[in-house]
C-alpha cells in the first residue's frame, strides 16, 4: 500500500510566504507525476502545480511566479509559496501518479493515482 504524507501549511499574512512538503512511501517502482492541488470552500478541486517523471513542470496561471515546485527526491516534492494572497486560502492536497509492485498483476505491477489528507494554508489580509 502507498501512503503521502503531507507537512506544512498552516496561517500566514498576506505577502508571506508558507511551504508543504510531501512523501510517498510503500512499495513503489515508478513515478509519472506528483504535485500539488487546492480546493477552497464552495470551489472544486484545481491544479497547483505538478512535476513530472521527467522533470517538467506545470503551474497553474494564478501562481505563476509566485509558488515554486521541486522534486525532492524520487518519491517526495515541495511547494514553496511566496506572495501569498487570501484568495490563496484553500485546503492543499499532495497528488501522486505511481507505479506500484501488484502481485495479481500479470507484469507485477500497476499504475496508480493516490491523494494526501490535504493542509490548510489561511492567508489573511
Amino acid at each position: 500500500q502507498v501512503q503521502l504524507v503531507e507537512s506544512g501549511g498552516g496561517l500566514v499574512e498576506s505577502g508571506g510566504s508558507l511551504r508543504l512538503s510531501c512523501a510517498a512511501s510503500g512499495s513503489i517502482v515508478g513515478f509519472y507525476m506528483m504535485g500539488w492541488y487546492r480546493q477552497a470552500p464552495g470551489n472544486q478541486r484545481e491544479l497547483v502545480a505538478t512535476v513530472t517523471d521527467v522533470g517538467r513542470i506545470d503551474y497553474a496561471l494564478t501562481v505563476k511566479g509566485r509558488f515554486t515546485l521541486s522534486r525532492d527526491s524520487r518519491t517526495s516534492v515541495t511547494l514553496q509559496m511566496d506572495s501569498l494572497k487570501p484568495d490563496d486560502t484553500a485546503v492543499y492536497y499532495c497528488n501522486a501518479d505511481l507505479v506500484i509492485t501488484s502481485p495479481t498483476s500479470t507484469t507485477g505491477r500497476t499504475r496508480s493515482t493516490y491523494w494526501g489528507r490535504g493542509a490548510q494554508v489561511t492567508v489573511s489580509s
